[in-house]
């Protein structure tokens, strides 16, 4: 998209500096992607997967609370895409629930990344990297700014369970489907029954499920 569709009075170095945090961005997402492929011994998907993704790049900013009590800005749920990479200010407040169900706090340096597996990759890897929980819960005198950069499967990809992660001992778990008709179904379904978000936190799974 051209910097003046964006910011049609200026910023035009600012424009330019997003664009080239996405591309970095998108680099360290891809050395990721092998990284968990060779883990798996299914490093040949590797040029499958990065012709089909799409990337964008949102920019978030949460409130600082109204009152001097703990106040959730983004409620709990999974990513529903591939991958997610997140960069933030030195504002906290990004909490991971861990196995036990114990909301973990983030506090990341000011020089790295969190990376959140999305739940595309969870069922087409067969379950192996479960997508977490993750929420962000608001407390101070500051509002939090990040950056994340959205890694999802193009329109037309149809994911499906990787033959080599299904034998006698691990059953296939996961329909075949197509991430954009999910998609469909699932903004509609908010849409027409104003479905609370704590509702759907797992519907990619459920959607998909053997």
């Amino acid at each position: 998209m051209p910097h003046n569709a964006l910011w049609p009075q200026g910023k035009i170095s600012f424009s330019k500096t997003l664009a080239s945090f996405t591309q970095l961005a998108s680099e360290l997402q891809k050395k990721i992607l092998k990284m968990i492929l060779e883990s798996f011994g299914l490093e040949k998907y590797m040029d499958e997967f990065i012709d089909s993704t799409n990337y964008q790049l949102r920019i978030m900013k949460y409130e600082k609370p109204k009152t001097n009590d703990s106040t959730p800005t983004l409620a709990a749920h999974c990513d529903t895409n591939t991958m997610t990479l997140l960069y933030q200010n030195e504002v906290n407040g990004l909490q991971i629930q861990s196995i036990d169900g114990e909301w973990i706090n983030m506090k990341p340096s000011p020089k790295s990344f969190i990376v959140l597996i999305g739940e595309s990759i969870s069922v087409w890897l067969n379950g192996r990297l479960p997508s977490p929980f993750h929420r962000v819960i608001m407390k101070g005198n500051e509002d939090r700014y990040s950056l994340g950069l959205f890694t999802r499967l193009r329109g037309g990809y149809v994911i499906k369970v990787a033959n080599e992660l299904v034998d006698d001992n691990n059953p296939i778990l996961f329909k075949p489907h197509g991430h954009e008709e999910f998609l469909k179904i699932f903004y509609s379904e908010i849409t027409q029954a104003a479905v609370q978000f704590e509702g759907y936190i797992t519907r990619l799974k459920a959607y998909c499920s053997v």
